[in-house]
């Protein structure tokens, strides 16, 4: 019997990918890994091990959740070192918590190896501080696509808005129309500053700039589209300011 290691892969950028991380991708027999972990850490992988795409992104799925847990059980019977690679960090809105429990329900030996989460790496390499002495002494991380199978929402985001001076959103774009109207509705002024950004940490990274009531009508001109993390709040002005000293 063999052991699972949920590694987080990070936000895209190989230099982010954590020394642990890269060590058991090394080594491992078997990786099955998810669709927006980037082509540069896939290349870490030792090319004797058995690659699986397990493929799961908005509307489209390789393998289905029940499917991807049954063959972790079965690839951990058979072989010594099972890798589960998901981007970012695998306990931040990426199923880590539920693909273990049902391991360890399973009597299969697993252990999380944590990743540098998109949520903090995008909006830095965009030059936005989530935190600010002058703007921002706290931080929200909310999702933005709330799974079809909740009985009801459980998103509060009257809560969301006079709770946090900075809110991240992950997998939002999809959602943004109703998640501005429920921001506004909750109080949150339409002048709020908000940052959109694609495919943080790579090269083909790119920022949308604008304000709540302008958001949406800019994703609709340029066509902007996700992969995309979502930052709302006065830290966004930073990004003027600090985009010039993006990393290379």
């Amino acid at each position: 019997m063999g052991k699972v290691y949920l590694v987080g892969a990070g936000p895209g950028d190989p230099g982010l990918m954590t020394l642990k991380g890269k060590g058991l991708l090394e080594c491992a027999d078997v990786v099955i890994y998810d669709a927006l972990v980037s082509p540069a850490i896939l290349a870490m992988i030792n090319p004797q091990a058995e690659q699986i795409n397990a493929g799961k992104r908005m509307g489209r799925h390789s393998l289905l959740q029940a499917q991807t847990t049954h063959l972790l059980i079965e690839k951990a019977q058979d072989h010594a070192i099972v890798v589960r690679l998901k981007g970012g960090d695998p306990f931040i809105f990426g199923r880590g918590g539920e693909e273990m429990a049902d391991l360890v329900k399973a009597g299969i030996s697993v252990e999380v190896v944590p990743g540098i989460t998109s949520g903090i790496a995008a909006p830095a390499y965009a030059g936005i501080p989530l935190t600010h002495r002058s703007h921002s002494s706290s931080v929200t991380f909310v999702t933005g696509h709330e799974s079809a199978g909740k009985y009801r929402p459980q998103v509060n985001w009257q809560a969301i808005a006079h709770g946090s001076e900075t809110i991240v959103i992950y997998m939002g774009i999809h959602n943004l129309p109703y998640i501005v109207e429920q921001l506004s509705i909750a109080g949150l002024s339409l002048e709020t500053p908000i940052a959109l950004v694609r495919w943080g940490t790579r090269p083909e990274q790119e920022e949308l700039i604008g304000e709540l009531e302008t958001i949406v009508e800019q994703v609709e001109k340029t066509g902007f589209e996700a992969p995309a993390i979502a930052v709302i709040g006065q830290v966004v002005n930073m990004q003027s300011i600090l985009s010039r000293c993006r990393p290379v």
